[in-house]
């Protein structure tokens, strides 16, 4: 009887953990060398975003980012900060999803730029976004745009400045 309670309890949990999404690990504290205090740099193939704190210190958060066909690589830098920005699909998006609406409303639960945005300058129309997918933090998600938990987008909206350095590498 002891023994069928024990398996019990293990096909429960092992159940529990197979349907449970799996959560994104927490931003944290991490080392790394070379990265300039106050610059952002984006490593595509770890699904990571590092902000450089000094001393050889970065803030590492997990990221979704640009799908296999999507993905860009290259420095930009922070052109314009907004709090739930109102969202419009580029052309390519459009082509790929013909009904989809052209603007949703800052704030709105289906807008996919979530809580924040750091837009990036240059061609292209990319940012640093939050998300209203969190599921989707850590895969290859996006048209090219990097993707943050809320609460993670909200945390480094406040340690960035516009012109701050973005570098994005595999």
């Amino acid at each position: 009887m002891r023994f069928l309670n024990y398996l019990s309890a293990f096909v429960i949990g092992l159940t529990v953990l197979t349907i449970s999404p799996i959560v994104a690990e927490a931003r944290s504290v991490v080392s790394y060398k070379g990265i300039a205090r106050g610059s952002i740099v984006i490593r595509t193939s770890q699904r990571r975003l590092y902000l450089g704190l000094g001393n050889g210190k970065a803030m590492r958060y997990s990221v979704g980012v640009g799908r296999s066909n999507k993905q860009w690589t290259g420095q930009k830098r922070i052109s314009s900060k907004r709090i739930k920005p109102a969202w419009s699909p580029t052309a390519q998006i459009l082509r790929d999803k013909p009904g989809m609406v052209k603007v949703i409303a800052g704030g709105s639960p289906s807008n996919p730029m979530g809580a924040a945005a750091l837009l990036l300058s240059g061609r292209g129309q990319y940012a640093i976004h939050g998300t209203n997918r969190p599921g989707s933090i850590g895969g290859f998600v996006s048209y090219g745009c990097i993707r943050m938990l809320n609460k993670d987008i909200q945390h480094l909206y406040k340690r960035v400045s516009i012109g701050t350095r973005v570098t994005v590498t595999r």
